[in-house]
């Protein structure tokens, strides 16, 4: 598995964080509009971090990935899958108490984990109108644990108060493009930061407050896992995600 690669970029890292979360023997699950986490749970499968069963939004079943698609939506997410898993069987599942670990993307997650995707500024009358939570208002409170991922680590997208909570519940983590956020006693705290940046402009850039004394790793990627990105997806259809 060759790398040409000399130096991880931003991206390089917030996919591998991505990848690292998936654990071996539990259901994976990413969320529509989620090429990078689709991406990075494909190099967990190929480095050795599989899990038992990865269900993705297309509604396939571990399938053999041959070409990564443009979509989370794609019928290429169907190829080799055993059966096709709809969406509100997936919900029921997720109630059940039957999944592990989802992906989930937001506009702005707030220093509790909380996300917002319906609307910036006012609700009533606002700046913008966003997508709406889907079905992450289900799966954010009855999945077993919850990634929240986000192109943009900037004060007005990690904010202490969200303009609108569209969704809150099992969340563990943040991955960003500077560092990996931990759920700690309800509140986010850094866990790692990129070979690529700073603690201190993590700091700058965040809009909620950062305890500093804390213990924090350096996250760098290895020449397997940068390997497997340039694999998994030799056509860099991973950056139509990229900010």
């Amino acid at each position: 598995m060759p790398n040409t690669k000399t130096k991880a970029t931003a991206l390089d890292h917030m996919i591998v964080a991505l990848a690292r979360e998936v654990i071996p023997n539990e259901v994976t699950f990413n969320g529509v509009n989620s090429i990078i986490p689709m991406v990075a749970i494909e190099v967990a499968r190929r480095t050795g971090r599989v899990p038992s069963t990865y269900i993705n939004i297309a509604g396939g079943i571990d399938t053999t990935i041959r070409e990564m698609p443009r979509s989370t939506s794609s019928s290429l997410l169907l190829e080799g899958s055993a059966t096709i898993f709809p969406n509100e069987e997936f919900y029921d599942l997720c109630a059940r108490g039957g999944v592990d670990l989802v992906f989930l993307g937001a506009a702005q997650v707030d220093s509790q984990g909380r996300t917002n995707v319906s609307a910036i500024g006012d609700y009533h009358n606002p700046k913008v109108r966003l997508p709406g939570g889907g079905g992450a208002s289900v799966l954010m409170p009855t999945s077993k644990r919850v990634v929240v991922w986000r192109t943009e680590h900037s004060p007005r997208t990690l904010t202490e108060k969200l303009d609108f909570i569209t969704s809150a519940g099992n969340v563990d983590s943040v991955v960003t493009p500077l560092c990996i956020f931990k759920r700690v006693n309800g509140r986010l705290q850094v866990k790692s930061v990129y070979s690529s940046t700073t603690l201190d402009e993590v700091v700058k850039q965040t809009g909620f407050e950062i305890d500093v004394t804390r213990e924090i790793e350096i996250l760098e990627p290895k020449k397997e896992e940068l390997a497997a990105i340039e694999e998994v997806d030799p056509k860099g259809v991973r950056f139509l995600d990229w900010k």
